[in-house]
């Protein structure tokens, strides 16, 4: 999949045409096309045919290497768009010179000079317009607004009705300035997060210190990090103490405190010591790379509402142009006081009110400034099809640990059995774990506390959801839970116990069970109170003991909970609610729960900051440990849908009124123009509203 940037792509139907045409290519197995990012997203094997085909349909479209930033939005729009500004101070003098003209001037000697000034005015605003009509109509695409305007202007023309042509182009041009700048404002917000992309990064090598770009270093290799520098790759701290702003990241506002052996990430900021950094991965592997990937890829994946707009003006504009052709032709024809230049008039109304670019326009523009304000807060969604998706949502699952806990495991207590000693029980569940990646392995091996002699670890066999079993000082070790030892055939006498519990046997003998303790979020309560406010249930799936998933379920609020459930057992559940037809979401850790994840109609990665397999999998990646998170996902998702369905029900309804208007004669082509851009330019400003969630 390749991904390029489209240089002068002025109008959303050029990017449905393009679309459109690529797909029907038999090279071509995957392409999406987004306005909104001027950029299109391509799986093809035959690259050559692609290009061939966009310079068939749109001559003036240019590619460009998504990795290069010749498609920088301009900081200042205005000067940015000085043409079009030119253009439309130019049209708006000679409309008025114009109608002055027509005023003192008509029947007089002068006439003619109404005529150059309307042309002259016409074609500075207009020219554009017309020869695209053009080039369309030779191409054998008729029917696009180009055409619409062409045949409404140039028919007012032919009525003599010349301020009215010329305020149809004069009036589009500046709908075109307004669109400019509002699709450039959304796209900013995209870019000003991909801003957090490292530009250097000071390499220190041989004692000296080297700038180099960030793609140079690899791992092992160590960087220094100054006051005030965004941090260039992810890494370990080395040496140095200081507090890093993840805002970017994160969307939170809290600094953090650093240390050596903490990790960090590439885009977070130094905010105030020196510190030295060692790398562990290359840049193309690091964590911001893939994020930066994944929301400049999130526009390829569109929400059914967009897909149907687009199709739908497809149908659309030959349908009102063949209507405003019976209009024009039809009543002169069967009513006898009706004339040809009043029928036609009203069917060039029609033409101008008829113009889809409205809907063209801000559908996508509201879908993507949704995704563009999520990511601000931290929450990045890989698609407006899973934005539209989360307003559907009825159930959300939760895994419970490092989702709706802490995950910050401590052991709280040992309870050695069958003549064993605390420190024997500790130490063998230490070495048994020690290469576990798991939370609660790791609160063991932090308890211990002691040097480790890996040469004493023979044999280690994980067993998931259950435990794990180990050769230690050739002693056969089994550390797990209550499961484990019912499928080794351990006789015990304790299988209840309140919180998360790990029982060792050493040598087929009993030697006690630990006390892992965990604690709740700090707004995971509020978070399933909020969900059920909303009308959405809330489950939570664990490989916790049942007791102990009891006593956080009472807490919480959840009453639906299903305990000491292997991956595959998730899955299972997963599967039973999707088959009650609503849609489900799950809120996982986005690594033990991977398999969850991609079958949830929405997957949520949580705590993701740092997490591959995060990243790859979720369909929502949210940067923070926050469950909170969740409920914000779902309102954005919410207030964007809302936010699209006003811009469909307004445009269409104002669209309407003023058809039916224009069909009795009561709009002129005045009235027309300004329904026509006045309603592309509020639905517009209307969908650039989403990128600020409130």
């Amino acid at each position: 999949m390749e991904k390029y940037n489209l240089r002068n792509l002025d109008c959303a139907s050029c990017a449905a045409t393009i679309e459109e045409s690529l797909m029907k290519l038999d090279e071509v197995k995957f392409v999406s096309v987004s306005f909104a990012t001027a950029s299109m997203t391509i799986d093809t094997d035959n690259f050559e045919k692609v290009i061939n085909k966009i310079k068939e349909v749109e001559p003036d479209v240019e590619l460009e290497d998504a990795s290069k930033e010749n498609t920088r939005v301009p900081v200042n729009l205005l000067i940015a768009n000085k043409r079009a500004l030119m253009k439309a101070t130019a049209g708006i003098l000679l409309l008025f010179t114009g109608i002055i003209f027509n005023e003192r001037l008509h029947n007089t000697p002068y006439h003619i000079a109404e005529y150059l000034v309307f042309i002259s005015a016409y074609l500075i605003v207009g020219w554009k317009v017309l020869a695209l009509a053009v080039k369309n109509i030779i191409r054998g695409r008729v029917f696009n607004e180009y055409f619409l305007m062409s045949i409404a202007t140039l028919g007012a023309f032919a009525i003599d009705q010349m301020p009215e042509a010329v305020a149809v182009m004069l009036f589009y041009v500046v709908g075109e300035l307004f669109q400019d700048i509002a699709v450039n404002k959304s796209r900013r917000s995209i870019k000003s997060l991909l801003e957090i992309r490292p530009d250097y990064a000071h390499q220190k090598l041989d004692g000296a210190i080297k700038k180099v770009s960030p793609e140079e270093l690899n791992i092992g290799d160590v960087i220094i990090v100054k006051a005030g520098e965004k941090i260039p790759l992810d890494g370990l701290v080395t040496d140095g103490n200081s507090f890093i702003d993840t805002s970017a990241l994160t969307g939170e506002s809290v600094p953090r405190s650093i240390k050596p052996n903490d990790e960090v990430l590439a885009g977070m900021i130094n905010q105030s010591g020196l510190i030295t950094v060692k790398v562990t991965k290359p840049f193309g592997e690091s964590s911001i790379s893939k994020i930066l990937e994944m929301v400049e890829n999130a526009a390829s994946r569109k929400a059914e509402t967009e897909k149907f707009i687009t199709t739908f003006a497809k149908y659309y504009t030959p349908v009102v142009v063949f209507g405003a052709l019976l209009l024009a032709l039809l009543p002169p024809l069967f009513i006898s006081e009706a004339t040809f230049s009043d029928w036609i008039y009203r069917a060039l109304v029609v033409l101008v009110i008829s113009c889809p670019c409205a809907l063209v326009i801000s559908i996508p523009l509201g879908y993507f400034g949704g995704i563009g304000g999520a990511s601000r807060r931290g929450i990045l969604v890989k698609g407006s099809n899973f934005l539209d998706a989360l307003t559907q949502v009825k159930t959300v699952v939760f895994d419970k640990t490092g989702t709706l806990t802490k995950g910050e495991f401590k052991v709280s207590g040992i309870f050695p059995s069958n003549d064993f000693d605390e420190k024997s029980v500790l130490e063998y569940a230490a070495y048994a774990e020690f290469n576990s990646n798991h939370p609660i392995a790791k609160s063991i091996i932090e308890s211990y506390r002691q040097e480790f002699d890996s040469s004493r670890i023979k044999e280690v066999e994980e067993i998931p959801g259950f435990g794990v079993k180990a050769l230690i000082d050739n002693k056969e070790i089994v550390a797990g839970n209550d499961n484990l030892l019912h499928k080794e055939n351990i006789e015990h006498d304790t299988c209840e116990v309140e919180g998360s519990v790990v029982h060792v046997v050493i040598e087929k003998k009993y030697a006690g069970y630990m006390v892992i303790s965990d604690n709740l979020k700090e707004d995971s309560i509020d978070t399933i109170k909020q969900l059920g406010n909303k009308g959405i249930n809330t489950v939570m799936l664990t490989g916790d003991n049942y007791y102990s998933a009891g006593i956080f379920a009472r807490k919480l609020g959840i009453t639906e909970y299903y305990a000491e459930l292997l991956p595959e057992d998730k899955v299972e559940h997963i599967e039973r609610m999707l088959n009650k037809k609503d849609k489900v979401a799950f809120v996982g850790d986005g690594i033990n729960d991977a398999p969850v994840l991609a079958r949830a109609d929405v997957g949520f990665a949580m705590g993701a900051l740092g997490s591959d397999a995060a990243i790859e999998t979720a369909d929502v990646v949210l940067m923070t440990d926050s469950p909170s998170k969740v409920v914000d996902a779902i309102d954005i998702a919410s207030r964007t849908r809302k936010i699209v369905w006003q811009n469909i029900i307004f445009a269409l309804g104002v669209k309407m009124i003023f058809i039916v208007l224009g069909i009795f004669g009561i709009a002129t082509m005045w009235e027309a123009v300004f329904g026509d851009m006045g309603v592309a330019i509020i639905a517009i400003l209307n969908a650039t509203r989403v990128l600020n969630p409130s």
